[in-house]
C-alpha cells in the first residue's frame, strides 16, 4: 500500500477568530451535504513542498466537518524524480528535450506500479502535479471520481512535454488550475476550476509570535537581531532566482552597509535538481558574513520559518515563475512588508497598494529594499494591507469551500 501521512486533529471552529460565524457555518453545512465523502489526495512527497504545506492542514480540517480524508504519497526512484522535475520545469516553459522510449517508459511504469498499492475504495481523488498524473489511466476499474490539481504556471508549456502529458490528464473528471491564464488552451477537461492555494492561520508556521522573541530566536542562528535583515524563505529552485535575490542584496547593501540576507529553504525528496541550488547557494553565500542560508536540514522548521518571517523587515520571493508562493502570503499574514517578483499567481497577492512592490528585474528589487528600510512607515502601512487581503481571500477554510463545491458538483 502506498503511504498514508499521518496527521493530528484540527478544528474548523477555530476560524470564527478571523471569519464570521455566517461563513464558518456555510462551509459546515456544504460538508455536510458531503458527510462521509471519502476522499483522498495524492502527492509526491510529504514535506518540503507547497502541496505538503497545503494537505497538513487540509485534510485534518476536513475530517473535522465529515469528511473521511486521506492523503497517500507515492514512491519513486532518483530516475524517476529527476524525469518528473524536468517536466515539472516545463510546464513552466523550460525547454524539454523530445521525450525517448526509455523516458517515457520509465515515468509510465513507475506510476503504473504505485497505481497497483494505491488503496482505491474513496469517492473522489485529487491528484496533485505532474508526478503522479497517469495515475488515472492505470485505475481503469475505480468508480471514483479524479481530479487532477496543477500547482504550476503551466501557462506557456513545452510543447512536447505538454503533449505526453496531456492524454493523462485528459482522462479526468475535472481540473484544478490556480488561475485561468494556467490553464493550456488545448485541454479537453469538463469542468476545469480555477481555485488558488491557501494558508492555514493556525499553524506553526502562522501562529502570531512576539517579534522580539523571533529576533531573539535569530540571534541564536547568529544573525545580529540589531541590524536589518532581508530574507527569501523557498525552495531551492531556480525559478525561485535566490542569485538573482543575493544580487539585489548586494546592490542594496551599496546604500544600506549594515544589511543582512537570509535565504531559508527546505529540499523535498521529490526535488533532485534541489540538492544541486542548494550548494551553489552555500558557495556564493561564503563570500559574504552578512549572507545566511538555512535548510530543514539544519533544524529550521516551521517555528524557525516562522520566527524569519516575523522578524524581518522585508520579506522577499522573487519568483521568475510562481504557480502561487505560499510564502507571500505567510509573511503578509505577519504583517511583514513583501517584495516579489511579477510572476504567476503571486499578483493575486498583492493587489492595491501591494502592487508597487511587484518587481520585474534585479535593479527594481534593489531600489525597493532600499525604499523600505528608509521608510518604515510605508512599510507598516505595507504589512497591515498584505495581512487583510490574505484574511479575505487565502485562508484555507476559503480554499476547502472551493474544493468541496467542486467536489458537490462531481458527485451529485
Amino acid at each position: 500500500m502506498l503511504q498514508k501521512v499521518s496527521l493530528g486533529p484540527k478544528y474548523i471552529d477555530k476560524y470564527r477568530r478571523i471569519y464570521s460565524d455566517g461563513y464558518i457555518d456555510e462551509l459546515k453545512a456544504l460538508a455536510r451535504d458531503l458527510k462521509g465523502l471519502r476522499l483522498c489526495h495524492i502527492n509526491s512527497t510529504p514535506f518540503g513542498g507547497g502541496v505538503a504545506e497545503l494537505l497538513c492542514s487540509y485534510i485534518p480540517l476536513a475530517r473535522d466537518m465529515g469528511i473521511k480524508a486521506d492523503w497517500q504519497v507515492i514512491t519513486g526512484d532518483r530516475r524517476f524524480f529527476d524525469i518528473t522535475k524536468s517536466l515539472h520545469n516545463a510546464l513552466q516553459g523550460a525547454q524539454y528535450p523530445l521525450l525517448e522510449r526509455t523516458t517515457e517508459k520509465i515515468y509510465l511504469s513507475n506510476n503504473l506500479a504505485n497505481a497497483h498499492e494505491l488503496s482505491t475504495d474513496y469517492d473522489v481523488f485529487i491528484v496533485n502535479d505532474p508526478q503522479p498524473a497517469a495515475l488515472r489511466h492505470f485505475c481503469e476499474e475505480s468508480r471514483a471520481k479524479w481530479i487532477w490539481r496543477c500547482h504550476i504556471d503551466s501557462s506557456e508549456p513545452d510543447r512536447y512535454a505538454w503533449q505526453f502529458l496531456r492524454p493523462y490528464v485528459e482522462e479526468y473528471d475535472a481540473a484544478i488550475f490556480t488561475m485561468k491564464k494556467f490553464i493550456p488552451s488545448d485541454l479537453r477537461v469538463s469542468p476545469v476550476a480555477t481555485i488558488a492555494p491557501a494558508i492555514d492561520a493556525f499553524s506553526p508556521k502562522n501562529l502570531p509570535l512576539p517579534k522580539e522573541l523571533c529576533r531573539d530566536i535569530l540571534d541564536n542562528q547568529g544573525i545580529d537581531k540589531d541590524r536589518p535583515l532581508v530574507v527569501q524563505v523557498s525552495r531551492f529552485d531556480p525559478w525561485k532566482d535566490p542569485f538573482g535575490v543575493i544580487r539585489a542584496y548586494q546592490i542594496a547593501k551599496k546604500k544600506v552597509p549594515e544589511l543582512q540576507l537570509a535565504l531559508v529553504g527546505s529540499l523535498a525528496g521529490d526535488d533532485p535538481e534541489g540538492w544541486q541550488i542548494y550548494a551553489a547557494i552555500h558557495e556564493e553565500a561564503n563570500k559574504d558574513p552578512d549572507i545566511y542560508v538555512f535548510s530543514n536540514l539544519t533544524g529550521v522548521g516551521n517555528m524557525e520559518v516562522n520566527a524569519f518571517q516575523t522578524a524581518a523587515d522585508i520579506a522577499i520571493q522573487k519568483s521568475i515563475r510562481e504557480g502561487f508562493g505560499l510564502v507571500v502570503a505567510e509573511a503578509l499574514w505577519k504583517e511583514t512588508p513583501m517584495i516579489a517578483g511579477n510572476a504567476g499567481g503571486i499578483p493575486m497577492q498583492m493587489s492595491g497598494a501591494l502592487t508597487d512592490y511587484l518587481v520585474n528585474n534585479i535593479e527594481e528589487c534593489a531600489e525597493k529594499i532600499v525604499y523600505l528600510l528608509k521608510n518604515a512607515k510605508a512599510a507598516r502601512e505595507l504589512g497591515a494591507v498584505g495581512k487583510e487581503n490574505i484574511r479575505k481571500n487565502f485562508l484555507t477554510p476559503r480554499l476547502i469551500m472551493d474544493e468541496l463545491t467542486l467536489i458537490k458538483k462531481l458527485v451529485g
